[in-house]
């Protein structure tokens, strides 16, 4: 899929509108969140997985509790 798309300006920054069709390719709505990946010729645009939050709350959970061991290791 190819799209061209305009840069706008917004504030003082600038930004892209994402056609319905696009945002529907990457499973997002309005509000939602995608990650930006540099490439060396480009971009990507990921739309995130939905329980990362979740993943992640449970790491920083567990990393907490082991926070004397992960510093040994670290070492």
């Amino acid at each position: 899929m190819n799209k061209s798309l305009k840069i706008t300006k917004i504030g003082n920054s600038a930004g892209i509108v994402l056609p319905k069709d696009v945002l529907a390719h990457l499973d997002r709505q309005v509000g939602d969140e995608l990650t930006l990946v540099l490439k060396p010729n480009g971009i990507e645009l990921v739309g995130g997985e939905p329980d990362f939050e979740e993943q992640m709350a449970a790491a920083r959970k567990v990393m907490a509790a082991r926070k004397r061991a992960l510093r040994e290791l670290a070492k």
